[in-house]
C-alpha cells in the first residue's frame, strides 16, 4: 500500500491562505508534514519489502510443489519396482524350492548308491572268507577268491596245479582241489565254469599246437579231476581256454607273467542263489 502527502499539502495551503499564522505554529506544522514523510517513506520501504518477501515466497512455494510432484512419481516407480521384485521374488523362490526338491532326491539317491556299494562290498567280503575258510596258509598263497558283481571267482595257479610245463594235475594239487571240490558240492544249484589262462611265451610241446590248446587242456584237466576224483556232476562244469588273450598282469616281467599262468574256477549263481550262498557257506572245515 503506497501512502500520500497531498492531503496534507492542501491542508497547509488552506491555512496559509486564510492569513499569516505565528511561526511557533507554523514550525509545529512544519515538524508534523517531516514526521509523516518519514513515515509515509517508512511505509512505502516496508510494502516493497513485503512485496519482493510475498514473491520469494511463491517461488518457493511453487519449487516445493515441483519437488513435492518429482518425490511422488518416484515413489510411484519404486512402488511399481518393488511390487515387480516381489513378484520376480515369489517366482524364484518356486524355482528355487523345485532346485532344492531334486537335489535332495539326488542326496538321496546318491545316498541309496553308497548304502548298496556298502553292502555288497560287505557281501562280497562275508562271501569270500566263507569260501576260503577251509584253506591253509599256504593254500592261500596260490589260491585268489573274489566276488565280482555276484560272480566268485576262484583263480588257481599253474604252479600248484600242473607240472611243469605240462597240462597234468600234479600230485600236491589233490588236497586243494578236494576242498575247492567241496565248495562246488555245497552250491550243487550253481553252474561251474573251468577257464584255463596262459601268458604270451608260446608253446613248444609235442601234439600241443599253441596256447589256445594248453589253456583249453588244462582246464580240461581240473574239470576231469573234479568230476573223477571228486564225484562233482559233469552236467554242471564246462571247461574252456581262453590262451595268452585274458592277461590280469604284464608279461614282460617274470612275475607278471605267473599271474596271468592260471586257471579260474568261476562259480555263477543267479541273484536269489548269491543271497543265499552267504547263509549256506559251510560252517566246518572239512
Amino acid at each position: 500500500m503506497k501512502f500520500s502527502i497531498l492531503p496534507v499539502a492542501l491542508f497547509t495551503l488552506a491555512v496559509l491562505s486564510q492569513g499569516c499564522v505565528s511561526n511557533k505554529k507554523f514550525n509545529e506544522l512544519q515538524t508534523n508534514y517531516n514526521a509523516l514523510q518519514t513515515k509515509n517513506s517508512d511505509l512505502d520501504k516496508k510494502y516493497q519489502d513485503g512485496q519482493q518477501s510475498l514473491s520469494a515466497s511463491t517461488t518457493r512455494v511453487k519449487s516445493l510443489e515441483e519437488q513435492l510432484a518429482a518425490e511422488r512419481s518416484n515413489l510411484a516407480a519404486l512402488q511399481a519396482a518393488l511390487d515387480k521384485c516381489l513378484n520376480s521374488t515369489s517366482q524364484g523362490n518356486v524355482n528355487i524350492s523345485k532346485l532344492v526338491d531334486e537335489i535332495n532326491t539326488s542326496n538321496k539317491y546318491i545316498q541309496h548308491l553308497v548304502n548298496t556299494k556298502n553292502k555288497s562290498d560287505s557281501l562280497n567280503v562275508v562271501l569270500t572268507n566263507n569260501l576260503t575258510r577251509s584253506l591253509s596258509r599256504e593254500e592261500i598263497k596260490d589260491v585268489d577268491v573274489q566276488v565280482l558283481k555276484g560272480v566268485v571267482y576262484i583263480s588257481l595257479s599253474d604252479n600248484m596245479l600242473y607240472k611243469s610245463g605240462s597240462y597234468e594235475i600234479s600230485d600236491i594239487a589233490g588236497q586243494t582241489l578236494s576242498k575247492i571240490a567241496k565248495i562246488i558240492t555245497d552250491y550243487k544249484e550253481y553252474d561251474v565254469l573251468i577257464e584255463g589262462n596262459t601268458d604270451a611265451v608260446p608253446i613248444t610241446m609235442p601234439n600241443i599246437r599253441n596256447n589256445w590248446d594248453l589253456s583249453a587242456l588244462r582246464a580240461s584237466s581240473v574239470v576231469q579231476a573234479l568230476q573223477k576224483t571228486y564225484n562233482v556232476d559233469p552236467k554242471r562244469l564246462t571247461a574252456g581256454g581262453r590262451g595268452e588273450y585274458n592277461p590280469i598282469a604284464s608279461n614282460d616281467t617274470d612275475a607278471g607273467k605267473s599271474k596271468n599262468r592260471r586257471t579260474q574256477i568261476i562259480i555263477t549263481p543267479k541273484l536269489d542263489q548269491f543271497m543265499d550262498l552267504i547263509e549256506k557257506a559251510p560252517d566246518k572245515k572239512p
